[in-house]
């Protein structure tokens, strides 16, 4: 079975004995939390360093995910690892693969995915936890920096499906902040024009109470690339709080 290793990582794994799938899934080490042992199997992560890079380590074994298109299930980590690859060839900002491969073993169906870990980058999660703490100027980088990389996700086709602030990572940069994405295993075609799109913005809004309306209104402004007091915006604002309104009263 093929493995994927990515070029960029493929030296550093070399020297460290590392570029095979039975030697990372031998490596000892600490998980990061509890093991997931729903669905029938088991999925883990642990935190991997390597000369200063930082990776995370996900294994799993008879973890599956069952589907129209494979009603038999597979690995939900082939389903993140291809996602990745189709963010990638799209352009869309969001964490990168290392390593990805599949076993079948006596009856065990292994999947393990390295990717690179984040290091120097914050979810938006914590800085929401800050959020008064920030200058004004931070603020509104923030919210074009996730309403870009909206606008980059949906303009390709894509709805990410689990568009929460702790999914959205951000790093400041010398004109504003740079943000890509993480947990892309919900990932599917958008396929229904702006239904899809609210439904997918709309976890987002709910989950950053912090923002007034004027910081919503700027997010979106740079989510449709129009000015804050345009007409679509007005438009888009009004579905968007119809939905949390809806989503809020079930």
């Amino acid at each position: 079975m093929s493995d994927f290793l990515a070029a960029e990582d493929r030296a550093l794994l070399e020297r460290n004995g590392l570029a095979t799938f039975d030697a990372l899934w031998a490596k000892q080490l600490d998980a990061v939390d509890e093991p997931n042992t729903s669905r029938g199997g088991w999925s883990s992560v642990y935190r991997l360093e390597l000369e200063g890079q930082g990776y995370y380590l996900k294994r799993q074994s008879n973890y599956l995910t069952r589907t129209l298109y494979r009603p038999l299930g597979e690995p939900s980590f082939s389903r993140e690892f291809r996602n990745i690859s189709l963010y990638r060839q799209r352009r869309i900002p969001a964490l990168q693969a290392a390593f990805f491969g599949e076993r079948k073993v006596k009856g065990e169906h292994r999947a393990m995915l390295l990717t690179r870990a984040l290091d120097g980058w914050n979810d938006l999660d914590s800085l929401l936890e800050q959020w008064p703490q920030l200058s004004d100027d931070q603020q509104r980088a923030i919210l074009r920096a996730c309403g870009q990389l909206a606008h980059t996700l949906h303009a390709v086709g894509q709805v990410h499906g689990c568009f929460y602030p702790k999914h959205i990572f951000l790093q400041a940069t010398a004109d504003g902040y740079a943000a890509q994405l993480i947990d892309l295993e919900k990932t599917r075609p958008l396929l229904f024009g702006w239904r899809d799109r609210v439904k997918d913005l709309e976890p987002l809004l709910r989950r950053a109470p912090q923002w007034s309306e004027a910081q919503v209104r700027y997010l979106l402004a740079a989510y449709l690339e129009q000015p804050e007091d345009s007409a679509l915006v007005d438009t888009w604002h009004q579905r968007l709080t119809a939905r949390r309104s809806h989503k809020e009263n079930r």
